[in-house]
This record gives C-alpha cells, sequence and structure tokens, in this order.
C-alpha cells in the first residue's frame, strides 16, 4: 500500500498545474443536454440543402409553436435550445434589413413573424437557455458549404463581412433580450472576424468551431465518442484552429475545450421530410448515445426538426419523452451516493443487493485529475472484487457492467494529476439494459487514387483527387499520398475544394508526425451535389505512387 501511495504522490507532483473551465465552459457543461432546431426552406423541399426553389408565398406555418418545441426539449432534460437562425441558404428567421431571403417576406404572420423572438420568449418560460447557429456561408453572396465565409468573388468580401457581423449582431441581442445565449455555433469554421460582436452580444456563451472556439465537435454525427478520447484538454495549438475534435484530445493538454456530440434524430437527416419520419432512431440507440455522451463527461446535442407546418411531428414528441423517462428511470434514484476527496472512496449500499451501473463525477472546477481508476465491489463470500476499470472521468462516467451482487462500492484512484476530488459517486441497478459493444468507429485505408511519373513536368506534378465517393458522411478522414518506387516527393500547396470552393482554414490540416499525409474535416451533410477534391503540388524526383484514404 505504501508504495502505491508513494506513485500516487509523484503523480500528483508531476502535474501540478492543469487546465480548468471558464465560467462561461462551465454552465453549458453543466447543461448536460442540448436540443437542435432546424428548420429552413429545404424542409418544403424535402433536402438537406436549400436550393432556393421554395415560393416564399408557401411557407405558411400554420401551426407554428415554439411552446411545443421547448416542451420536448424539456421532456428529454435538454437544458438548452440551439436554433439554427440561418442555414446554408441564407434564409433569415427574424427580422433583417440585411437579406430579402427573410421571415419579412413569407406568408407565416403575413411578413410580420420573428421566429427568433419567439423562440427567445419560449426558453425565458421553460427555464432553458438558447444557442444561436448563423451559417458563416451563404449562397446568396457565393460563400459555400465549408467556405467560412469566404466568397467566391473577392469583391463581394467586404460588403458580406458587413452583412454577416450584423445578421450575428442583430440574432444574438435579440435572444438575449430574453433568455441566456449559452453557445454561438460557426458550421465548418468562421474566416469573418466576430470577436468583438460575440464579447459584447454573447458574454456568457462558449463558440463552437472557428478563431474563437472554446468548445470542440466530437468528429462525427453517430454519436460516438472513443473512451480515450473523451478528455476536455487538448494543446492550444490544437484549438486555435478552431477545427479540432475529439483527437486532439490529451490528458496532457494546456487548453480546455470540453466536446459536443451532435446527433441526428431521423438517420442521416437534419431536416424533416415525410419519407424521413421512417429513419426515426429507436430508444435504444438514443440510449447508447446519451451513455456515449454525457456518460463520458460530454454534451449531447440531439437535433429536432419541425415540419412545414411548425410543429415537430407527434412521433418525435412521443420519443423525446421516452427518452426523458428512460435516463429517469435508470439514473432517477441511485441505490446510494456520496462524495469525497482523495484517492480511495467507500460508498456503504447498506445491504447486499444487485449493482450493474456506478456514476462518478469529478469536481472538474479543479481540472479533470483522475488518469486510472477501479470500480470493486464487496460482499461476505468474495471479499472486494474488482468490478470495472477506467481512465477518464470528468463531468460524468456511467460504468456499467454485470449484474454483481454487493454491499459496499468502493471507488480507488490508481493514478492522478492531483488530489481527487469527487463530488459524486453512486451505484444503480438498472433491470432490462441493453447496451451493443462498440465496433471501431476508424476505417482501414482504401485506395482513392494515383499518379504517374508522367504527370510530372520537372520537379513537380499537379495532382487532384476526387475524394467524393469515399467521404461518404460527415466525419473526419485522413488521406496519404504513398510513393511505390522509393521515392519521396514532398506534398505542397494542398487546397480541399468543396463544391467547387477552397475550403475555410483548419478544414484541410496536415497530420502531425506523419508525411504527406492529411487531416480532412467534413462538417457538412453529403449528399449526391456533394463535389470533395484535394488538390496539391508533388514537388522532388518523378515519381509513381497511390492515393489512401480512411475515416479516422
Amino acid at each position: 500500500m505504501m508504495i502505491v501511495s508513494a506513485i500516487f504522490a509523484l503523480s500528483i507532483a508531476a502535474h501540478a498545474t492543469l487546465p480548468t473551465p471558464t465560467p462561461q465552459q462551465y454552465d453549458w457543461h453543466e447543461q448536460e443536454r442540448i436540443m437542435f432546431v432546424c428548420l429552413d426552406p429545404c424542409t418544403w423541399q424535402g433536402r438537406e440543402y436549400d436550393d432556393h426553389s421554395t415560393d416564399l408565398a408557401d411557407m405558411k406555418l400554420p401551426k407554428l409553436d415554439t411552446e411545443q418545441w421547448c416542451e420536448a426539449a424539456v421532456s428529454w432534460g435538454a437544458k438548452e435550445i440551439l436554433f439554427v437562425a440561418k442555414h446554408t441558404g441564407g434564409f433569415c428567421w427574424w427580422q433583417t434589413d440585411t437579406s430579402d431571403y427573410s421571415v419579412k417576406n413569407i406568408a407565416w404572420k403575413g411578413g410580420e413573424g420573428d421566429v427568433l423572438v419567439e423562440l427567445a420568449k419560449s426558453c425565458r418560460k421553460h427555464a432553458l437557455t438558447m444557442g444561436i447557429y448563423v451559417y458563416p456561408g451563404d449562397d446568396t453572396w457565393g460563400a459555400g458549404i465549408g467556405s467560412g465565409g469566404k466568397t467566391k468573388d473577392p469583391g463581394k468580401q467586404e460588403a458580406y463581412n458587413a452583412v454577416f457581423r450584423q445578421q450575428l449582431r442583430e440574432t444574438l441581442e435579440r435572444a438575449r433580450e430574453y433568455t441566456t445565449v449559452s453557445e454561438v455555433w460557426f458550421d465548418g469554421s468562421c474566416v469573418i472576424e466576430v470577436g468583438d460582436i460575440i464579447e459584447e452580444c454573447a458574454p456568457d456563451a462558449v463558440v463552437f468551431q472557428g478563431p474563437h472556439a472554446s468548445i470542440r465537435w466530437v468528429g462525427n454525427e453517430k454519436g460516438r465518442l472513443d473512451a480515450a478520447q473523451a478528455w476536455s484538454t487538448l494543446s492550444r495549438e490544437d484549438l486555435s484552429t478552431g477545427t479540432s475534435t475529439a483527437v486532439h484530445s490529451t490528458p496532457e493538454g494546456d487548453a480546455w475545450a470540453p466536446l459536443e456530440i451532435d446527433v441526428t434524430l431521423y438517420d442521416h437527416f437534419w431536416f424533416w421530410a415525410e419519407e424521413n419520419e421512417q429513419k426515426r432512431k429507436s430508444l435504444d440507440e438514443l440510449m447508447r448515445v446519451y451513455y456515449q455522451s454525457a456518460g463520458q463527461g460530454a454534451v449531447m446535442l440531439l437535433n429536432s426538426t419541425p415540419t412545414t407546418e411548425g410543429l415537430i411531428p407527434e412521433a418525435d414528441m412521443t420519443l423525446y419523452r421516452a427518452l426523458g423517462a428512460e435516463i429517469d428511470r435508470r439514473f432517477g434514484t441511485p441505490l446510494a451516493d456520496t462524495a469525497g476527496v482523495g484517492n480511495t472512496i467507500v460508498l456503504n449500499l447498506g445491504h447486499t443487493t444487485p449493482v450493474n451501473h456506478v456514476v462518478v463525477m469529478e469536481d472538474y472546477r479543479l481540472g479533470e485529475r483522475i488518469r486510472a481508476f477501479e470500480i470493486e465491489g464487496w460482499s461476505k463470500k468474495g471479499g472486494w472484487q474488482v468490478l470495472a476499470t477506467g481512465h477518464h472521468v470528468g463531468r460524468k462516467r456511467i460504468v456499467w457492467f454485470d449484474d454483481a451482487a454487493a454491499s459496499k462500492i468502493r471507488f480507488h484512484v490508481s493514478q492522478a494529476a492531483a488530489e481527487p476530488s469527487i463530488r459524486s459517486l453512486a451505484a444503480y441497478h438498472v433491470d432490462g439494459v441493453r447496451i451493443r459493444p462498440e465496433g471501431a468507429l476508424s476505417s482501414p485505408w482504401q485506395q482513392c487514387g494515383a499518379w504517374a511519373r508522367a504527370a510530372f513536368e520537372g520537379r513537380k506534378a499537379a495532382i487532384e483527387i476526387d475524394l467524393t465517393p469515399f467521404i461518404t458522411e460527415p466525419g473526419q478522414y485522413q488521406v496519404q499520398f504513398k510513393t511505390v518506387d522509393g521515392r519521396r516527393p514532398r506534398c505542397e500547396e494542398e487546397v480541399l475544394l468543396q463544391s467547387g470552393q477552397a475550403s475555410a482554414p483548419g478544414i484541410l490540416r496536415r497530420t502531425e508526425g506523419e508525411q504527406n499525409t492529411f487531416d480532412v474535416n467534413r462538417t457538412a451533410v453529403i449528399t449526391d451535389q456533394a463535389d470533395i477534391r484535394l488538390k496539391v503540388v508533388l514537388n522532388g524526383k518523378p515519381s509513381e505512387g497511390i492515393v489512401l484514404i480512411r475515416q479516422r
């Protein structure tokens, strides 16, 4: 025991300073569950992206009810609604003079309505905070998907910068008038400087992506988080890119940016269409996502999508209520709970009883201190028996295992960066629990292209690889240029084109420590119209090789 204590003390001494959350990050993180609301002209089109074919006179929304949206969020325990105020097509759901393509020109309320303001008022009534999503790009300005707001025509950039800044200011100011703005979402990063506006108009908010990012995308839309990547810490260098994800997590990081796990209710569609309702996830699948997200110290962001009438479908409402009830059934009342400081905490259950879940929560205001732990159960017959082991705890860790009979639970930290502070240790027995094991999220390398010596002019060859057939869903990918003749040209002047336009900075990054290998972040949904190409210049002696791709 003295040897273990000595190792523990040395571990603490080696990690004297740990990153910790800001008050904004802490308040956002404590919400645990957030609900997206996605409504757009593309809802009328049965598409994922607006093609501007909708007659605005058709947008009547006869039953629009933001109270119902908030009731949906509350029913499954969400504490925030993240509203898509403007999506890629540029349609604005608030009264604005920055665009005619907006709520002021639709049939609903004779053009006098303001969905953003109505929702903000409803959020206040239901004690919900509000997140604001204003897409940095805008098709009406020629700033396409993944551009971060960069216009194809450089002559339009300055004018669009002013428009986007005004749009962001308007949405934040109007929402803040009625409720707390807790989150600002820049889908696919943002190249337009808006830090001053966020500081002034959303001082309580965290930021998703872009140069002011303070939270991170998990890196997929499957509701998946690898336990080894659940840390809220990463390097400042990675965070500064504005596009860091779970793969950049490390317990040795010097910056704090927790993870948000966004997932659709319909697999895999963000916007309503009648046929999409057939893709509704099951309750078991949503519970799996809850375990993977909130149960590993992250935040769960679950979508909702009102119909063209303005209501969330009743079958969706039934599922949200079932999700909230199931979370409460499993974790609403523990067998027993306690708290404490130190590397060993014992939870007395009072008598021998079946146990199959333990939920541990660190006081992460002090940092994520725990590096390795084991959970043991005590019975008169068997003494202390190890039930589970792990490494990361953070805000919350749901640990589940086969039924065990125990009268006491012991949580022992074998490695820590500082003295562990456990704000909650609780035990549960859940009947009928079904959690399927997860396979690997990453895929094996496959060939997506090649080059020959004939492509070289002197020592350089311009190569363009069509990645569209290989990037079939949002996520993180790696692309590697590999020679087959022993020569080693260098990749230079790389650019990722999405729909013919260069992506925002950070969407394409060189993989650290690997030659001629690139990380590709695809945040946008893949449709039949997707076009994703990687262009590089190979510099060196003429060579031949292959190009490989895999999902990370």
